[in-house]
């Protein structure tokens, strides 16, 4: 008989390993999943890992591309750790490019030096009430939070769709689905003249440090780890789990919309249905990749924005589908599951005695 043991003491080595493992894991699968399709496995992650970084543009690209990733991840890190399971991020990226952009084209004809900022918050405020929604229906009627965040991923989906074949349309776009183009005013600036790294990438990076400062040195972060390790502790000790729950969804509602809005006003300068890729979705991948710690994220959301890029190239350079990049994504996150399953748990064999 088999049964599934916890162990009495996880490894602690282990844990911070388990993503090398599964990324080892993930690529051994690959290897098997490139020659049943036909393609040269070595050929095949020279394209997905090693092509991205060939250049100082693909590099840039790269950092345009980790900008979303580390701005979601970061804010699911603490929903997480405070077992607050928000799938959520996508939609909320998607209202804070919705209603950041639309702070946008009231700035159009506008050069002011306050349309940026003003724009930025919008976004972030979207993102926030987008995440409220669910956040009141799980803490007022007890709602699965999984399910309403999913829920609300398609329903800020096509808003989006409506808004840019309706309100938003650019009257002057010969019926186009798409926005105006922003003005300078409200456009992210870049880094680098050559290079299309903008501010987007310097906000991802300072909000993975705040959170690990909030997380890691402040009485707030120490309630949101018990709270997340100990629930009923945390009730104990007079936490209240309303408050922290309101905090770290709202925290990561604000992140995800400033990860939309940025995308609008910074790579692409427009609102368009494809503003998002499933940046909020990866970013799962990424929170876990990166131990759900703010600073963890940082290096994960890169090596995801790789396969991002290595993802586009595989299509065009070897006639990859799209569908088995995808599931790439999704085996490497199977597996950084199954590595913690073993890691905090055993399997135990036993005879089970018959008469």
């Amino acid at each position: 008989m088999i049964r599934i043991q916890a162990r009495t003491e996880p490894s602690s080595i282990m844990k911070l390993v388990s993503p090398i493992l599964a990324i080892a894991l993930t690529l051994i699968f690959g290897c098997i999943l490139f020659s049943a399709i036909g393609k040269s496995p070595a050929q095949a992650l020279h394209v997905l890992l090693i092509a991205p970084l060939a250049d100082s543009y693909n590099i840039g690209e790269m950092f345009v591309k980790m900008g979303p990733l580390l701005l979601c991840a970061v804010g699911l890190s603490l929903c997480y750790r405070a077992n607050m399971w928000n799938i959520g991020a996508e939609g909320q990226l998607l209202a804070g490019a919705l209603g950041g952009s639309a702070m946008a084209l009231y700035f159009i004809d506008s050069e002011s030096a306050l349309a940026l900022p003003i724009t930025l918050l919008a976004g972030m405020v979207s993102g926030m009430l987008w995440s409220a929604i669910p956040t009141f229906l799980k803490l007022r009627f007890n709602s699965n939070l999984i399910l309403t965040t999913i829920m609300f991923n398609y329903i800020a989906l096509y808003l989006l769709i409506w808004a840019v074949h309706g309100p938003l349309r650019d009257p002057q776009g010969f019926g186009f689905p798409e926005s105006a183009m922003f003005a300078d005013s409200t456009l992210l600036p870049t880094l680098f003249e050559s290079s299309r790294i903008h501010l987007g990438i310097v906000f991802a990076i300072i909000s993975a440090f705040i959170a690990w400062f909030i997380l890691s040195k402040s009485h707030l972060g120490f309630q949101i780890r018990v709270f997340g390790a100990d629930e009923p502790a945390a009730r104990y000790a007079g936490f209240s789990s309303k408050k922290l729950s309101w905090f770290v969804m709202l925290f990561a509602g604000a992140l995800a919309g400033l990860a939309g809005i940025s995308e609008t006003t910074g790579p692409i300068g427009q609102l368009v249905p494809n503003v998002s890729p499933g940046y909020g979705y990866s970013a799962i991948i990424v929170a876990y990749l990166g131990r759900l710690h703010p600073l963890g994220a940082i290096i994960a959301a890169m090596f995801m924005a790789v396969l991002y890029m290595g993802g586009d190239l595989a299509q065009i350079e070897m006639g990859i589908p799209v569908a088995v990049v995808s599931m790439f994504q999704g085996v490497l996150l199977f597996f950084l599951l199954a590595c913690d399953f073993f890691i905090n748990n055993r399997l135990a064999f036993s005879n089970q005695a018959t008469n």
